[in-house]
């Protein structure tokens, strides 16, 4: 059985004709299974995935930039909230702690409640509470939270316990905060002090604002400069990459035209090769048939029958050879496909098919044949051949129709045999060593940029599918 290691499944494709069933196809090869050539990348695309590539590192490093500079902003914010504080902690606040207000007093309360509007509130303080060491609220500017108890935070009491200030970016989640307005504040508490030396906890809200204002200054501060790094780095490569595409193309030229004058070496070599068996060993050979059928015919004279059957049977071996010996030239240079055309070559190929039992038969639509180069015939020649020559030692007693026909700009090659088939997904789990047709047919049609499908199953035949569109370069 063939190899199969170029096998790749496929959705179910019905077969045409009437009464077909639907069959599982196989795609052996396509455009897209050719091994990427860096020798041919477009510079195009070369010069869009970098540019792409920058863009994507400009937008990531742009938000890198404002989570950053968020950051250092609310760092700035806490810091400046903190020193706030301590200023109005010790200029404003502690001067006004009496023990009438420790004690409630009313007069003394509006006293100090004139004095935070007057002097606090107006610098983006929008907040302020005076706490017992108890968690009860002495005052606040919102008159509802006066008289209120809540149980003070860990890291209040830290601050009661270890005189210090304490400032943070506040999420307003606390049940202190039920009169708050906005989605976050900078929370800013330290200890003072009545003159009995009782410790009460000072704390003021300040406007999240500004924050948002010293991230724009800080993200432009040093994104531009780092974005236009990017962007130079970008930059920087592109006549490198210009000349190194010029190089590769010229390079891409250069191995096609290798390729092509081994090609034409080849051509020329098996031309070579064809000739000498034809105008040697061929002759020779039907030379040598001419005089032993001659002999046999003068033993037969005689009347030595022995003698004429002997040289007969070694006429029918010499004209067998004969035969073999042409099947090979078609095989190895087909005249007929550079001077009589694809279909007297594929029609050579048929009549050459060696299997017991096997009969071809080839059909060109009107046409078909005068929209394929050179390229392209030779590529139909070829999978074909091969096809032929898996379906005479594989099929069985067959009929194979080969058909070559135009589908829009494309045009398709079909091998059909009703023969034995073959089970494609078992060759594919348990691959046969020492077959190479599939490999083969693999490449042929991959090297060349075709479609190249299978549909077989066992008893159901086989039904190899070529899909060529014609190149400018091979019309």
């Amino acid at each position: 059985m063939p190899e199969p290691s170029a096998l790749r499944s496929a959705a179910p494709v019905p077969e045409a004709g009437a009464g077909a069933a639907a069959r599982r196809w196989h795609t052996f090869s396509t455009s897209a299974t050719r091994e990427a050539d860096p020798a041919a990348i477009s510079p195009r695309r070369i010069f869009t995935q970098l540019f792409a590539v920058v863009l994507v590192l400009l937008l990531l490093v742009g938000g890198a930039s404002a989570l950053v500079a968020r950051s250092l902003a609310e760092r700035e914010a806490v810091s400046d909230a903190a020193d706030l504080a301590d200023v109005l902690a010790e200029a404003v606040v502690q001067p006004a702690m009496t023990k009438a207000l420790a004690d409630g007093d009313p007069a003394a309360v509006h006293a100090f409640d004139a004095l935070i509007h007057e002097r606090m509130l107006a610098r983006n303080v929008v907040r302020v509470k005076l706490w017992t060491d108890r968690g009860r609220i002495l005052y606040a500017d919102e008159p509802k939270l006066v008289g209120e108890i809540f149980a003070l935070s860990e890291e209040q009491l830290e601050v009661l316990r270890n005189p210090q200030t304490h400032a943070e970016i506040s999420r307003l989640t606390e049940s202190e905060n039920a009169f708050e307005h906005a989605d976050r504040l900078v929370e800013v508490y330290r200890p003072v002090w009545f003159p009995d030396k009782t410790t009460a906890l000072f704390e003021i809200y300040v406007s999240y604002n500004p924050v948002g204002d010293r991230t724009a200054t800080l993200w432009r501060s040093f994104a531009a400069l780092t974005m236009a790094s990017l962007v130079l780095l970008a930059i920087l490569p592109i006549p490198f990459l210009w000349h190194l595409l010029g190089r590769l193309r010229r390079g891409e030229r250069l191995r096609a035209d290798l390729s092509e004058r081994a090609l034409d070496a080849s051509a020329r070599e098996r031309r070579r090769i064809a000739a000498t068996l034809h105008d040697g060993p061929v002759q020779e050979l039907a030379a040598t048939s001419f005089a032993i059928a001659g002999g046999a015919a003068a033993a037969q004279a005689r009347g030595d029958v022995a003698a004429a059957r002997d040289l007969g049977d070694a006429a029918t071996v010499v004209r067998r050879s004969i035969r073999s010996l042409r099947t090979l030239l078609v095989d190895i240079y087909p005249p007929s496909l550079e001077h009589s055309g694809l279909e007297a070559a594929l029609t050579d190929l048929a009549q050459g098919v060696r299997g017991e039992g096997v009969a071809v038969r080839v059909h060109l639509d009107p046409g078909v044949e005068d929209r394929l180069g050179a390229k392209d015939a030779r590529l139909v020649f070829r999978v074909t051949q091969e096809c032929l020559r898996n379906a005479g030692q594989h099929a069985g007693p067959a009929t194979v129709q080969v058909r070559l026909a135009a589908a829009g700009p494309q045009a398709v090659l079909d091998i059909v045999d009703d023969g034995v088939g073959f089970d494609i997904a078992a060759v594919l789990a348990d691959p046969a060593p020492g077959h190479f047709g599939l490999r083969v047919l693999s490449d042929l049609a991959g090297e060349a940029g075709a479609r190249l499908e299978v549909a077989s199953e066992l008893g159901a035949g086989t039904h190899w599918r070529l899909t060529v569109t014609p190149t400018k370069e091979s019309s």
